[in-house]
């Protein structure tokens, strides 16, 4: 004789709710990925990638006409990414890589800029960083500052989002 089963439970449809995908979260506070800092992490990205294909044609293809200007556009392209990618990262680590970032563009956009102006025979061919920027609409000479004051204001929600909650004793 065979003993007496349970049937068996009905199955539901999964609800919508469970199979929608999750959003994503949001950008913690002090982030460089929320507001003006996308913004800034998209033209650093923008720059990257620009600086990087107009070194690699003007390398690959007429190196010899201006090599100083085509070696200093490579320069400016590896300071763009990694700008571009420690901005991004937001870590304390990748954020002081990216002060670091930001000052040797700023110190190479004005060295360069003046170079380019004082001996344009060193400069056949225009850099990012010739002329101030003069090319890119000045951008290259006043990103690095923008980069510079943000950083300075995150690490200033960063200090206070820490000391919150401490008791300050004399």
């Amino acid at each position: 004789m065979s003993e007496p089963t349970a049937a068996p439970e009905p199955t539901t449809a999964p609800s919508l709710e469970s199979t929608a995908a999750p959003e994503p979260a949001a950008a913690p506070a002090g982030s460089a990925r929320s507001g003006p800092g996308r913004v800034l992490i998209a033209i650093y990205a923008l720059f990257a990638l620009a600086a990087s294909a107009r070194a690699g044609v003007q390398i690959a293809t007429k190196f010899g006409n201006a090599p100083v200007a085509y070696l200093l556009s490579a320069l400016a392209a590896v300071v763009y990414i990694i700008a571009t990618v420690t901005l991004a990262n937001g870590s304390p680590t990748a954020r002081r890589i990216a002060v670091v970032s930001c000052s040797v563009e700023l110190a190479g956009v004005l060295a360069v800029g003046t170079w380019s102006i004082a001996d344009p025979a060193r400069f056949p061919d225009a850099t990012v960083w010739s002329s101030y920027g003069s090319g890119y609409g000045f951008v290259p000479l006043v990103l690095p500052v923008f980069g510079l004051l943000w950083l300075r204001r995150l690490s200033g929600v960063a200090g206070a989002a820490v000391s919150v909650g401490q008791e300050t004793r004399i």
